[in-house]
């Protein structure tokens, strides 16, 4: 068993699109690993599978990474003392330890033409027998050699050793497998890439990773890893295989075939790092106590892997809603101005400040700032589909309203809204119409819908001249005469 400090913990995502939700939560979990130890984060990119490959993935996920502040000691871009981390740049020790492999009888060469693989499969198939390998080219070595001189296409399979491989997961606990029931592995591919199996064993070991934290889907694959390092007389890392993130159904895993939205894109949503931080951590982990709000420094103080659920956690929106809007309130004022202002192009620095005490009690996502201050910093959007008088006010009242509200703010009421909002409350008594109805008919008018910042806040802040404008062309549309 490795040191319980300073584990040394990898995060090695392929480069063939975007991270999402799923395979960024193992990401923090392999991060929070190696801070609570005060340990080492490793970013590795496993790029072997060309045909997958995606140009520009490097720097998506590298971005990813660094916004939500997971930043990793050694790396591509920072480099380290296992250099390089680019598994495409390490080919060739990948094809020395496959060789090694031959050379030991724990891996053979295999010149099987596809054809012979697809018949073999379906004669397995129809025998109803597990479709793998059948160690055609296992004890004909001389053959496959003479076939690969003359040009034949060849691979290099592990041969999985007999018996049972069992090992001590950190999170799922104590697992086993047949080993008569996991096929012969491709180790290096007939391109001379190697397969992910053999550069991920080789990798961890040369670079001294003491943790996998992966997803629970590469349990099935685990024997064969073991059985490598086994064949390379290497001791393994320890294992944790955390639990995939569910869709909200609680049965399908969350990927991006199934609409996972992209970790970027909640940026562009105005989620907060922080809360996506703190979202995902509790995908599945629980600190023990009814805490749901951490900082950074508390999730690193209270992270442990044995306190990871094996079984799948679903993915809550509204979790990361709450949390989100929870950590904008706590935002300085100056803070927040920095945050929304992307959302507020052309708008500056006084003007985003002054919109500050109204937006930041009221904003779930950044996001919403464009909407709640568009009517502020512009001109009302009258929607012709917003239902004026609003429902529950009566075309009367609504006209009574307006002249009043024109009638005061002319007489200098947006100096005392306290007192205006009474005088209005009154007449709405008068009328029988409820404040929190009433009140619809003056947002409509001022913010051109029946909701937003609040509407005598709205109105001091266009000014008289403004407030007066938009209430006049809403009384022309009830009394068009």
């Amino acid at each position: 068993m490795p040191d319980p400090t300073g584990w040394r913990v990898r995060f090695a995502p392929s480069p063939t699109g975007a991270l999402h939700v799923g395979t960024v939560r193992t990401a923090l979990y392999a991060w929070l690993a190696a801070r609570h130890t005060k340990g080492t984060f490793i970013l590795r990119l496993e790029d072997t599978d060309q045909e997958r490959f995606i140009p520009g993935s490097e720097a998506q996920i590298t971005e990813s990474l660094s916004w939500l502040g997971l930043d990793w000691d050694e790396g591509p871009d920072v480099g380290g003392p296992f250099a390089p981390y680019v598994q495409s740049e390490r080919t060739e020790l990948y094809r020395e330890h496959g060789n090694r492999l031959a050379g030991t009888g724990h891996a053979y060469w295999c010149t099987c033409t596809i054809e012979r693989l697809a018949t073999m499969r379906a004669a397995q198939q129809t025998a109803k027998q597990p479709t793998r390998y059948d160690r055609h080219c296992l004890g004909r070595e001389d053959e496959v050699a003479r076939e690969r001189a003359a040009g034949a296409p060849a691979v290099l399979r592990l041969r999985m050793p007999g018996g049972r491989t069992e090992w001590d997961d950190l999170v799922s606990g104590h697992l086993g497998f047949d080993n008569a029931q996991i096929d012969d592995q491709i180790l290096i591919k007939s391109d001379g890439f190697p397969t992910y199996h053999l550069a991920v064993v080789v990798d961890d070991h040369l670079m001294k990773i003491s943790h996998v934290v992966r997803a629970t889907e590469w349990i099935p694959s685990t024997p064969k890893h073991l059985a490598l390092y086994a064949a390379s007389g290497w001791d393994p890392p320890v294992f944790a295989h955390v639990p995939n993130v569910l869709g909200e159904d609680g049965k399908l895993k969350l990927s991006k075939r199934r609409g996972a939205k992209f970790i970027l894109e909640y940026r562009a949503m105005g989620y907060l790092a922080d809360a996506m931080v703190n979202a995902m951590a509790l995908l599945g982990w629980s600190s023990g106590s009814e805490q749901e709000v951490f900082t950074r420094d508390e999730l690193i103080e209270a992270f442990s892997l044995d306190r990871v659920h094996p079984s799948g956690a679903v993915f809550d929106q509204k979790r990361l809603d709450s949390l989100n809007g929870l950590r904008i309130r706590t935002l300085s004022p100056g803070a927040f101005a920095d945050a929304i202002e992307p959302w507020l192009p052309g708008v500056d620095r006084e003007h985003i400040l002054s919109l500050v005490p109204m937006l930041q009690e009221r904003v779930v996502r950044l996001d919403e700032v464009r909407r709640l201050a568009g009517p502020l910093i512009g001109p009302a959007p009258w929607d012709d589909d917003v239902q004026f008088p609003p429902r529950k006010v009566d075309r009367d009242t609504a006209l009574a309203l307006l002249r009043a509200c024109v009638h005061a703010v002319r007489s200098g009421g947006l100096d005392d809204i306290d007192n205006l909002r009474a005088q209005l409350t009154a007449l709405l008594d008068e009328h029988g119409i409820r404040a929190r109805d009433g009140f619809r008919a003056l947002y409509v008018a001022i913010l051109g819908h029946p909701a937003g910042v609040p509407v005598f806040d709205a109105m001091r802040f266009i000014g008289a001249e403004t407030t007066v404008q938009r209430l006049e062309v809403a009384e022309a549309k009830l009394d068009p005469v």
